[in-house]
């Protein structure tokens, strides 16, 4: 009976990657994400330094269940989730699903990740794991948390005042108001002459431009000379 239980994103690359290690290992698949904010107020208690308050996404619920119920056969867990911050945020709600079960809590758990699957990469990753990336976890949660202040709740008046399905989520939102931003600056500039003096010269028989930068002890900037008068 496998004594290690290997947790991987796609069942695809679970049946690749069963083959590559051997008895000792189990390798299931969690088929991505298996816990969202619920989409309701208060999913974000911005009241708690943001506090998030997660749940199991329901058609994955089946597959949170073959987790637990494998990981109660085994010694060890290794989290092999991809290895971007989407993955590493799949690993850490693994981990805290199975921190909840009394049984789980005490159980060696292990993050290893591999960029190609081939024999000798993930050979390599399951003798070289590491912790949690709470960097990535934290960059992740930062990710659906403006999602979820921002797209949530402004999506819904796109679909009312525009048109049904427009997205203003984490990056639309901030760039609609960049844009904006930028197209009060232009509407409210006012144009203003300045010149700039020059003197082309040259010495021998190379060629020279020198520009005025002081003048009478004052430094000379763009704006300094707004009259062809002090020419």
């Amino acid at each position: 009976m496998p004594s290690k239980l290997l947790i991987v994103e796609s069942p695809a690359k679970a049946k690749t990657i069963n083959k590559y290690l051997g008895s000792d290992f189990k390798v299931i698949a969690s088929f991505g994400h298996i816990r969202d904010l619920p989409k309701k107020n208060g999913s974000i208690d911005i009241t708690n330094d943001f506090q998030p308050t997660y749940q199991i996404i329901t058609k994955n619920k089946k597959h949170v269940d073959e987790i637990i119920a494998n990981s109660k056969n085994v010694d060890q867990i290794y989290l092999a989730t991809d290895p971007d911050r989407e993955g590493e945020a799949i690993a850490w709600h693994i981990a805290e699903i199975l921190k909840t079960k009394r049984d789980l809590a005490k159980k060696q758990l292990f993050r290893v990740t591999f960029n190609e699957i081939t024999e000798s990469a993930i050979k390599y990753a399951v003798n070289n794991p590491r912790d949690i990336d709470y960097n990535l976890v934290d960059a992740q949660q930062a990710r659906l948390t403006l999602d979820y202040l921002i797209g949530f709740n402004i999506s819904p008046l796109l679909w009312r005042k525009i048109k049904p399905k427009l997205s203003a989520g984490r990056v639309q939102s901030p760039a609609l108001r960049l844009i904006c931003e930028r197209e009060d600056e232009i509407k409210s500039f006012i144009p203003e002459d300045y010149f700039t003096v020059l003197l082309n010269t040259h010495k021998q028989n190379n060629k020279l431009t020198a520009k005025l930068i002081n003048y009478q002890g004052e430094k000379i900037d763009v704006k300094s000379i707004n009259s062809a008068s002090f020419i």
